[in-house]
């Protein structure tokens, strides 16, 4: 069975990113076939890959995804999604690359017939090489997002333990129950993780709870939890993975339990 995660969350600077790169090695290092999309036109997950100048990239996803657009959904007339160049690979992944150009797929995409099926072409031509396709999604909820939603199977909430996290999640739970209304009526709710997170502050500890009591009846609050590091923010800098970087350590332990924790929990 292969599995498409759309990482999701409107409110920016909760881990989605570093929960998308993580987890990819993580579920690598278990033998697991993973590739990662970076559906963001920031590019950290690009930059943190090795990348650290994702527009001079040849081919990106938003040069992919125009080129859906432009042969009206037609693959057999995308020469550039056949080539496959846009994957490329590290840290025992294979990941597609984003650029700032993904910004202007979004104005495109106000005028395009089936607007929300674009990115679900895309990952229903390379489904079957992989295990895992967790789509690294940007911090709003736009038609890009929408593409992403549409193309997954289940989505994963990364969140920080503060008040206005926990409140924020209105929204995305209010989108997502749209797409699937609408678009995707097999899409799921995998869980939220915590990130971030301190156990020593009873801050964080109430917020947990204040999350499980609320939203612990629509969607799974993960046990594991990430603590606060600032390895994290160093090896992505130095584009690496947490397990490169610092692999006995206490992020790269705790992504190691959370990717146990999803595979028993899927």
């Amino acid at each position: 069975m292969n599995l498409t995660y759309a990482v999701s969350n409107q409110k920016g600077g909760v881990g989605k990113t570093t929960l998308s790169l993580n987890l990819g090695a993580s579920l690598a290092q278990m033998g697991r076939r993973v590739i990662i999309v970076d559906v963001d036109p920031q590019a950290n997950a690009t930059m943190a890959l090795g990348y650290p100048q994702p527009d001079e990239l040849p081919v990106t996803l938003p040069h992919i995804m125009a080129e859906i657009i432009n042969s009206g959904g037609r693959l057999d007339k995308c020469e550039l999604l056949e080539k496959r160049e846009y994957i490329l690979h590290a840290q025992g992944m294979d990941f597609i690359p984003s650029s700032i150009e993904l910004s202007s797929i979004e104005n495109i995409l106000i005028n395009t017939m089936s607007r929300e099926n674009v990115l679900k072409k895309l990952i229903g031509y390379i489904r079957d090489d992989y295990d895992y396709i967790i789509l690294d999604c940007m911090p709003s909820l736009n038609f890009v997002t929408i593409n992403a939603l549409n193309a997954a199977d289940r989505v994963l909430i990364p969140m920080q333990p503060q008040f206005f996290s926990a409140k924020g999640l209105e929204l995305l739970l209010s989108t997502i129950a749209s797409v699937k209304e609408n678009l995707n009526p097999g899409l799921a709710i995998e869980g939220a993780l915590m990130t971030m997170f301190d156990s020593r502050l009873n801050f964080h500890r109430e917020t947990m709870n204040i999350v499980k009591t609320a939203y612990g009846d629509y969607f799974r609050v993960f046990d594991t939890k990430i603590p606060v590091s600032v390895r994290v923010t160093e090896s992505q800098a130095q584009g690496r993975s947490i397990f490169d970087a610092d692999p006995k350590g206490r992020i790269a332990e705790s992504y190691a339990a959370f990717a146990k924790e999803l595979i028993a929990n899927g």
